[in-house]
């Protein structure tokens, strides 16, 4: 899917940042959370969050969802944010028209380089799912359902297709680490990582695994369990650890066609 010159390369020691005494608690807060030093983007952030991110009911719903767009680098209409949504980075957020997310999500645009999170129109995104952009990109496009309890990762780029049906527990690994070196530990070595892209219509099965640098094509069925780390074609059935392609969908059709003759 990717050549080298696609491939992004850095080295992250998040605790190193964490934990960085030349910088108070409250600046690391706002480079980790908000993405902004401004005063002004803090106090809007913590009024809005600390009001109206546990407020439970339709009451709650309707504020979320007049309030959260203003924390947002853009957001469409009829917009629903479920309770205890998380956003970090929130200037670089951007959703589209007739979106639900549900409760617990996170919403996690943070990096130094990235251009963000991208939500599309239509999308649904369900309760306790992670879209996390560790410096990298993630587009979601219209109309894909991503189920419970999800995460999606990138330290480059990943992109899930239109209409795409995600089913609960799907992780889409988004980059890895290194390990060819020996005198430091792994956490400290190079991250390496490739994006990953999953085609319009597709179907990834429950506690599906697609791991960084492939392509899933479009129309694709990826079975449940099943563990991906190599291109997919349009129109492929692929099960199994690793998911291999047993059947293409378009023969189905052929044979439920001759069935009926």
């Amino acid at each position: 899917m990717s050549t080298e010159a696609d491939i992004k390369k850095e080295t992250v020691e998040i605790q190193k940042e964490l934990f960085d005494g030349k910088k108070s608690s409250m600046q690391k807060y706002q480079e980790l959370i908000i993405g902004s030093t401004g005063f002004g983007d803090l106090i809007r952030y913590e009024l809005i969050v600390t009001l109206f991110s546990a407020l439970p009911g339709a009451f709650g719903l309707l504020m979320r969802s007049k309030l959260y767009p203003k924390l947002l680098g853009s957001c469409g209409r009829n917009v629903a944010f479920g309770t205890n949504v998380v956003l970090r980075h929130p200037g670089k957020i951007h959703i589209g028209d007739n979106v639900v997310i549900d409760d617990n999500v996170v919403l996690d645009a943070k990096g130094e380089d990235n251009k963000g999170l991208f939500i599309g129109s239509g999308v649904f995104v369900g309760r306790n799912t992670i879209l996390s952009c560790k410096n990298g990109d993630i587009h979601i496009d219209d109309e894909a359902n991503i189920g419970f309890n999800c995460e999606i990762f990138s330290a480059n780029s990943v992109r899930v297709g239109k209409k795409v049906l995600m089913a609960a527990y799907c992780y889409l690994v988004g980059g890895t680490h290194t390990f060819n070196r020996t005198d430091i530990p792994m956490l400290y070595q190079e991250r390496e990582a490739r994006g990953i892209e999953v085609g319009d219509n597709a179907w990834l099965g429950a506690h599906a695994v697609v791991f960084d640098g492939t392509k899933i094509g479009a129309e694709c069925v990826i079975g449940a369990g099943s563990i991906v780390n190599r291109d997919v074609p349009d129109w492929q059935i692929a099960v199994g650890s690793p998911a291999r392609v047993v059947k293409d969908r378009r023969e189905l059709a052929d044979e439920e066609e001759l069935a009926d003759v």
